[in-house]
């Protein structure tokens, strides 16, 4: 039996797309490892383990206005969320937070705490995006605001007059941030 999310969903700990052993090249076999399902090399005996994706974010507010991206590219291309990206290997999940808001908006930001921790899963197989999610509270130190990377705009909102909103877990933020600003 397949192991599931807590969503219920299927976990996919054997993704057939995973051919080849990255150590040896020897085409990949489906056999039971610990508790599932698993890519394991039948010469060298790697085992393929499926990792999370993780992703960070920061929550900038100042006079009462959300700082939002809108985005220039999949997932949810068009609506807007907060600046955001994915943690590289060996990255500082913080680090990452700073860097991408200054990727996205041209400004400086610095961390002033932890909002939540999302678990994110995949709407549709092989999609893109974080399964972890890990927001920031930052406030502004500098730069000035412009659109960069991947975001075709960057704005403050007033928490009452919000464009669409990407991500269930940027809806959970704001919807928080409503309620202690109430």
């Amino acid at each position: 039996m397949p192991a599931t999310a807590a969503s219920g969903s299927p976990v996919d700990s054997a993704p057939e797309e995973f051919v080849y052993c990255p150590r040896c090249a020897t085409p990949l076999v489906t056999r039971p490892v610990m508790d599932k399902p698993r890519r394991v090399c039948p010469a060298c005996n790697y085992v393929y383990f499926t990792d999370p994706k993780v992703g960070v974010g920061v929550m900038v507010v100042e006079n009462g206005r959300l700082l939002l991206v809108r985005r220039g590219m999949a997932p949810e291309k068009g609506k807007w969320s907060i600046p955001a990206g994915f943690v590289d290997r060996g990255e500082d999940p913080q680090a990452t937070a700073v860097r991408e808001a200054a990727e996205e908006t041209g400004l400086q930001v610095e961390i002033t705490g932890l909002v939540d921790v999302y678990f994110n899963p995949a709407a549709r197989p092989n999609q893109p995006g974080a399964s972890i999610f890990i927001l920031y509270r930052a406030d502004c130190v500098g730069g000035q605001l412009e659109a960069g990377d991947d975001a075709t705009a960057a704005a403050f909102f007033a928490l009452d007059h919000l464009p669409e909103i990407a991500f269930a877990s940027t809806r959970d933020a704001i919807e928080r941030l409503r309620a202690a600003h109430s």
